[in-house]
């Protein structure tokens, strides 16, 4: 499946791996980040409305969809940083030195980590429904943690989360699909068909994205928090009250990386910009006028 309107580009970023993007729009640009289990597709009606006014480069970052899977030599192969680097790498292939960069999800992680640590390219950051790596591990614990058993299991080193998940990748990544969306009308049965293709191709990719925040991702965060590095571009994060249910302020928690937050809460389920998705375009147009 494709966004229509959209011309897509494979793009090499880093030795051995290529990009696929979607493009569409002129004006300043801004770079949409999927989430899992997802690919790009996820933001076709977001990235429609901005292209009007906006250069919108919509890519399925390493390991997912239909871009390179490279296997997993080492921590760093899926580390945030790296995929991070990707991202720059992609918007300069494009000719942009400067972009706004929005992510969802497993895609939040990553634009928070190039925001981290590629300030002068990023101009706006949107993250939506994440709190950054070492935050969410600190908070996740207790009974209320088996909202992240998936965090956990594909925490573990290789083999073991990969056949498991291979046995039967259908329930086990339909089961996110399914129990994550508070509009079950929300994600038609094409794109959801398209979704489980994608994530039956990249298994082991997916679980080496999982993992490296379990071990690298964190360390980096830690890392970065004890050195005092902060967000200094206007920040905009848009997620559910996870923070009212599983006992943490998610507001204070981001506020002490990003000075100029402006912090949302939405009664939407995780698929934000699927279930709502005039919503979110206009968040990230006003976060685009900051």
């Amino acid at each position: 499946m494709v966004i229509e309107g959209f011309t897509y580009h494979r793009v090499p970023v880093a030795d051995g791996v290529s990009l696929s993007a979607a493009v569409a729009g002129e004006g300043s640009p801004i770079v949409l980040l999927h989430g899992f289990p997802q690919t790009h597709l996820m933001w076709r009606h977001v990235a429609a409305d901005l292209a009007a006014d906006h250069m919108v480069i919509c890519p399925d970052l390493r390991g997912y969809g239909a871009s390179d899977k490279p296997a997993e030599t080492g921590p760093g192969t899926y580390a945030k940083r790296t995929m991070a680097a990707d991202v720059v790498a992609l918007a300069r292939a494009f000719g942009h030195e400067r972009f706004a960069l929005a992510g969802h999800d497993r895609g939040a992680l990553v634009a928070f980590r190039a925001g981290l640590d590629h300030p002068a390219a990023i101009s706006h950051l949107a993250c939506l429904d994440v709190l950054p790596t070492v935050d969410m591990w600190d908070v996740m614990r207790g009974a209320s943690a088996a909202v992240g058993f998936h965090l956990y299991l594909m925490a573990q080193p290789p083999g073991l989360p990969e056949a498991m998940i291979a046995a039967s990748p259908d329930v086990f990544f339909g089961h996110f699909l399914d129990g994550w969306t508070g509009d079950a009308g929300a994600i038609p049965a094409e794109v959801r068909a398209a979704y489980l293709e994608a994530c039956r191709e990249a298994i082991p990719s997916i679980v080496a994205d999982y993992r490296a925040s379990a071990g690298i991702d964190a360390d980096h965060d830690r890392a970065d928090r004890e050195a005092g590095r902060r967000l200094e571009m206007p920040v905009t994060v848009l997620q559910q009250d996870w923070g009212a249910a599983l006992g943490y302020d998610a507001a204070a928690l981001w506020r002490a990386w990003a000075p100029r937050l402006r912090h949302l809460t939405v009664g939407h389920g995780h698929f934000m910009a699927e279930e709502a998705p005039a919503e979110v375009a206009k968040v990230l147009r006003e976060l685009l006028a900051r």
